[in-house]
């Protein structure tokens, strides 16, 4: 493996972490820097539908308004696949994400777990995801927490 597919990975991996964080802290502005001009989101596995097509703009104000209404959030993102191939690479990645919030009628934690799949391309300002494919595998808690978070 060549030096710089070693710092390739590593920009890879620093993006995809950064988009949990960035949520996580409520950085809704640095939010946007990890996302390519338009980005494809399935969310399916979680909310059925069909996966949307966004902006980081859109994300980002989507994303303030149902996570904005937690008490804190952590993503955990680890175990990181990365494939090159020129410009465009895939990372797939496991996470776990536990949103707390209070509750007065019921558990105040909801921790989702399973795999990320983000697809990225290389751009002038570096590495940014164009496409993310959550995949839900587990589930434990309070889930109707996301609809009060988000009302």
């Amino acid at each position: 493996m060549s030096t710089t597919d070693l710092i390739d990975r590593f920009a890879v991996i620093e993006v995809c972490t950064r988009m949990g964080w960035h949520a996580d802290q409520r950085e809704w502005e640095a939010l946007k820097t990890v996302f390519a001009g338009e980005v494809r989101l399935d969310y399916t596995s979680l909310n059925g539908g069909e996966p949307a097509v966004l902006s980081p703009a859109q994300i980002a104000d989507a994303w303030s308004r149902v996570l904005g209404g937690f008490d804190a959030t952590q993503h955990l993102i680890t175990n990181h696949l990365v494939t090159l191939d020129g410009d465009t690479a895939v990372c797939t990645a496991s996470f776990q994400a536990t949103h707390r919030l209070a509750d007065p009628l019921g558990a105040p934690l909801w921790t989702l777990g399973g795999t990320y799949r983000f697809d990225l391309v290389r751009t002038g300002d570096g590495w940014r995801i164009r496409g993310v494919v959550m995949t839900a595998t587990w589930a434990d808690g309070n889930k109707d927490l996301m609809t009060k978070a988000a009302g």
